[in-house]
């Protein structure tokens, strides 16, 4: 086509060729003046994806000043790995660390790059930080209703058990934290069931109460263990709504999924006192605004951080043209690995690969050139924990103008399978020949 033709000449101008690792200092100098980076992934199962985020992060922890790492990950399991990281806990390694991985999907932060990450960064607090100030990883995710609500009871029971006692009154709604949390949102759809709202909110607003005092308590134990508790609470309330939204038509859940994100990462700056790397899928963190999905009523982190900082925050789409991912076929089934179908002529990827580099990194500089190759609207693939080859288009392509969706893109051209901690898996399994009824798009985010 003449305008793809057009376009991948005025990319080749601006695209850096990224031949080593040594070249992730090319991408650290466009992100280092920034107070929030927000590296995305196109799936959930790539190796080179989460390889760069992880040489990037390290290079923005050791040399810039970043504090923090927030994850597309649920608050309770994170937090444990964020303990172990500064020198706490009774962890002995990073892959005991990331045991309370056990939510589907596990592979996305149960994988062999998280945990040699995890165990740098547990070397680089215990050798350059005063643990107190330790770089810490955070989840951003609200799933965790039931362990949220154990975790608020656990540190109630241990500073105060008359008080965890009413707390855990007020929990029982939730039939004390054994129900399923989809089956909650879906009998209380359809009315057959109250729903918890109120004794959520209410346990938050008593927990907040409790422990403002606490919080006061600069850089304390006690006070970190407060905020992570208060968090808990707030993932109760948000998780509490989501799960009842996930049964309507709409936006709605997703939503509510994207500004309980954006809510925890404003916590965690108010908290660390300094810039946060943000690691999550593109769907998340490239402004929606720029795509098919806000014209659908959809916002999410990527849009949010970008209305609030502005051009203090900056984001890097990743992008791949073919090759392997570590996906499932269907909701909690097990991994597998799958051949990734080479990009559509009418997308992005298909452009970035015709710039003719292995791999290559790509700023969205004001340039008009820029604008000209990549503001016109494409096809964008984004495969979550699902991917459904068969129905591809579908399931796994919506419309974006890349130059407004992200700073920068990362591109290769082929990319591999991440390698999960847990083998056990479907060896190279074909996806069903049908798609399944329930599956959404984009499949899995």
């Amino acid at each position: 086509m003449y305008e793809a033709s057009q376009a991948n000449l005025l990319a080749r101008r601006e695209a850096i060729a990224l031949t080593g690792p040594e070249d992730v200092v090319r991408i650290v100098d466009f992100l280092k003046d920034a107070e929030i980076v927000l590296l995305g992934e196109a799936t959930h199962g790539t190796q080179e994806f989460y390889q760069a985020r992880a040489n990037i992060t390290r290079e923005l922890i050791a040399h810039h000043g970043f504090a923090a790492v927030a994850v597309e990950a649920d608050w309770p399991d994170s937090y444990r790995v964020s303990r172990y990281a500064a020198g706490r806990g009774s962890d002995q390694n990073a892959i005991q660390a990331l045991n309370g991985f056990r939510r589907f999907p596990q592979w996305m932060w149960r994988n062999e790059v998280v945990a040699e990450f995890i165990e740098w960064l547990r070397g680089f607090n215990i050798s350059y930080r005063n643990l107190k100030l330790a770089v810490g990883f955070y989840g951003l995710d609200l799933y965790s209703l039931s362990a949220s609500q154990e975790a608020v009871l656990r540190y109630l029971e241990s500073v105060d058990p008359e008080y965890a006692a009413h707390a855990r009154i007020c929990y029982q709604c939730f039939d004390n934290g054994i129900i399923d949390p989809q089956r909650y949102g879906y009998e209380t759809t359809l009315g057959l069931r109250k729903d918890c709202q109120d004794e959520a909110i209410a346990q938050l607003i008593a927990l907040i109460k409790h422990t403002h005092s606490v919080l006061d308590e600069d850089d304390s134990d006690s006070a970190q263990a407060a905020f992570y508790a208060e968090q808990n609470a707030r993932v109760v309330c948000n998780a509490e709504a989501y799960y009842r939204a996930m049964f309507r038509s709409g936006p709605a859940s997703w939503n509510l999924r994207d500004l309980h994100m954006m809510e925890t990462l404003e916590r965690l700056i108010g908290q660390v006192n300094g810039k946060i790397i943000v690691w999550a899928h593109n769907s998340h963190l490239g402004d929606a605004r720029a795509t098919e999905m806000g014209r659908q009523g959809q916002l999410n982190l990527g849009q949010l951080v970008s209305q609030k900082w502005g051009a203090r925050a900056k984001s890097v789409g990743f992008t791949t043209h073919t090759g392997t991912v570590t996906a499932a076929s269907e909701w909690s089934g097990p991994w597998e690995i799958k051949n990734v179908r080479p990009s559509r002529p009418d997308s992005h990827e298909w452009v970035l690969q015709e710039i003719g580099l292995d791999t290559l990194f790509l700023p969205f500089t004001g340039s008009e050139a820029m604008r000209t190759a990549f503001a016109t609207e494409r096809l964008e693939r984004a495969i979550g924990v699902i991917y459904l080859p068969h129905s591809e288009k579908t399931s796994h392509y919506f419309y974006a103008n890349l130059f407004a969706q992200f700073d920068a893109v990362v591109h290769f051209s082929c990319t591999t399978a991440l390698q999960p901690l847990d083998r056990h898996k479907i060896n190279d399994a074909d996806a069903p020949t049908q798609p399944t009824d329930i599956e959404t798009y984009p499949s899995g985010m």
